[in-house]
């Protein structure tokens, strides 16, 4: 990029001064700021991101490329976005104004080159769940949509601005897997009364309005064409994923649906007329009261919208051997939320499905974004009258096969075989977001409750280990191998920061491991596992420390890091004990254990720490 700037400002070539002749001073004086240029660049990237990879697009290879990319991912974004507009219950073609100007900021503003923005199934049925009770109360629900979509797009930049990224660390994968299954369900059951063409009443849970619409089908509501189809979508879809990958099926279904339809007269619901053109540039009006109700919801977006966007993003990542800046992500969908406000549109996230296709057709940058909301654009343009008769029943149809791979057994089971703990967190999250659908958010908070809880319960409770000889000649776990061990030298490992909430569980293992063995005269710490400590450690470290030493027990650190014996330099404690009780290698911690332990050397030979000979 830098090359390109100074090739073109000419800085590179001779410096000539006409202004004698009555010349024009040529710019090659611009190379004395070259270095601050240089030193200038890094800042200008975080601000303005697109600068890394829009000199790209002077190769025709890669213009070429996300062109083809870009047509590609509108192909299926086009269809989708509606569909998803319909799950978050808003009129169809509000789905084409949030896939307009959010893919474009993002794609400008956001670190992930192959990452499309957009409508996504997950984010719009949380837009559905917290639109509801405004609906219920007789609200239009558009502009608190818009008003949603703002909120958290400012939250989200918010977030972005303060470097606080990090914060989709606190959702762990069982979290996302229990939920993304559990939602799926949620979401596909929500599509069965378009699919099955019957009119449904809001009822007070989710599960009571699908009950009631599968009572309303077993008497005899099903409006058999609109079943048709959702079957004949579901089918070409289906079809195409497997006989013709490469190509959408999504679009293929949309396309035969709607000529079916308009053909044969279809009786069932459609989109119906879609105003053609582009939707003023406002924000909704300002209502504090309003405002104030929407933010817990929008938190909610903004945090689950950003996790399932920055997951997408390191996947691509990952598969292109490219680096993806968090904070920087959630400034872009941050951004794109807000764009998507000032154009009508909803809430909008990263979708994984949409960034596959992308990558699969070759996406190189973020331009490829903007080859899709331009074909976006074309349609609001030009050819909205064509969705005139695209049955409601294809969308419902086209949202369920969307979700249908969200439902995972597989990383369950997986988790059960690493941690049952991870397992049954999943689980549990699964359960809980059923049970309040479709408020999801329920679901989200019951899992993050539940990792946390296990995050503390197993950081206060670590495992303090009794270490003897192996057979190979390491030291192991004694109870767990079924060593020997030596009845006057106690070996003992603790693994993990040391601090507040876990030093006194330290302390007890040592004076139960003491009691065990009353003929014990020195204790070897194994510390290579503790990774730092607060004061609370230190303090009730150095008190364990000055009790047994009163009473005759010496104590060895072995393995200690360097950081560890430097808050020890500090306290005091180091100098109490004297440098040689801080012993690097296994070797000398033990021959210097015997000797405090007043061990003879002829009873050594047979001890089981001993090292064994070859």
């Amino acid at each position: 990029m830098l090359a390109s700037l100074t090739s073109s400002l000419n800085l590179t070539g001779p410096r000539t001064n006409d202004r004698a002749a009555g010349g024009i001073v040529p710019v090659g004086f611009l190379q004395d700021f070259r270095p601050y240029i240089e030193t200038q660049m890094p800042r200008l990237h975080h601000w303005l991101p697109f600068l890394e990879w829009m000199h790209e697009l002077r190769d025709p290879t890669v213009l070429r490329a996300d062109l083809m990319a870009g047509i590609t991912v509108a192909l299926v974004l086009i269809p989708q976005s509606m569909a998803y507009a319909q799950l978050a219950g808003l009129p169809a073609y509000y789905g084409l104004y949030a896939a307009l100007l959010p893919p474009v900021v993002a794609a400008l503003w956001g670190s992930s080159r192959q990452l499309a923005t957009g409508p996504v199934a997950i984010t719009s049925l949380m837009t559905a769940a917290a639109l509801a009770p405004f609906a219920a109360a007789g609200y239009d629900v558009i502009p608190i949509a818009i008003a949603l979509s703002l909120v958290a797009g400012l939250m989200q930049l918010a977030l972005g601005v303060l470097r606080l990224g990090f914060i989709v660390d606190l959702m762990s994968h069982p979290v996302l897997v229990g939920v993304s299954s559990a939602a799926a369900i949620i979401i596909a059951s929500s599509q069965l009364a378009s699919l099955l063409g019957i009119s449904s009443e809001r009822s007070a849970s989710h599960f009571a309005g699908v009950w009631q619409v599968l009572q309303t089908a077993a008497t005899g509501g099903i409006v058999w064409s609109a079943l048709g189809m959702g079957l004949a979508t579901m089918a070409i879809i289906a079809g195409f994923r497997r006989w013709l990958p490469r190509i959408p099926g999504v679009l293929a279904a949309v396309v035969v649906t709607t000529l079916l339809a308009w053909a044969l007269d279809f009786q069932g619901r459609t989109v119906g007329e879609v105003p053609r053109g582009l939707p003023p540039w406002e924000l909704p009006d300002w209502k504090p009261g309003l405002w104030l109700d929407l933010l817990g919801p929008a938190a909610l977006i903004a945090c689950v919208g950003f996790i399932e966007a920055i997951s997408t993003g390191k996947s691509m990542a990952l598969a292109t051997r490219t680096r993806i800046d968090a904070n920087q992500e959630l400034i872009g969908q941050g951004l794109a939320k807000l764009a998507g406000a000032v154009n009508h549109g909803y809430p909008v996230s990263g979708s994984f499905s949409r960034s596959a296709v992308n990558l699969a057709s070759g996406a190189r940058t973020g331009f490829s974004s903007l080859v899709a909301s331009v074909a976006v654009l074309v349609v609001l343009l030009l050819f909205t009258p064509l969705l005139y008769h695209l049955p409601q029943a294809t969308l419902a149809a086209t949202i369920i096969m969307s979700v249908s791979g969200l439902v995972r057994v597989r990383p369950v089971l997986h988790a059960w075989r690493v941690a049952r703990s991870d397992a049954l967190i999943a689980i549990a999250t699964f359960g809980a977001t059923l049970v309040a659908a479709p408020h999801i958010e329920g679901g989200i908070l019951v899992g993050i409750g539940l990792s946390i809880a296990v995050f503390f319960a197993v950081t206060m409770r670590p495992r303090v280990v009794v270490l003897a000889r192996h057979p190979d000649g390491s030291l192991r776990d004694a109870e767990r191998h079924g060593l020997p061990t030596c009845a006057t030298v106690l070996v003992l490992r603790f693994d993990g920061r040391l601090y507040f909430a876990n030093a006194g569980h330290l302390e007890s293992r040592v004076i139960v491991e003491l009691a065990a063995r009353p003929q014990v005269r020195c204790v070897v710490l194994a510390c290579g596992g503790i990774n730092s400590i607060d004061a609370t450690g230190e303090e009730v470290l150095a008190g364990l420390v000055d009790r047994l030493e009163a009473k005759g027990v010496r104590i060895v650190f072995m393995g200690l890091r360097d950081r560890i014996r430097e808050v020890f330099q500090r306290t005091g404690l180091a100098g109490r004990l004297g440098a040689e009780r801080f012993v690097g290698d296994e070797r000398s911690a033990l021959d210097l254990a015997g000797r405090l332990a007043g061990c003879a050397p002829e009873s050594c030979a047979g001890c089981p720490l001993a090292i064994t000979k070859g």
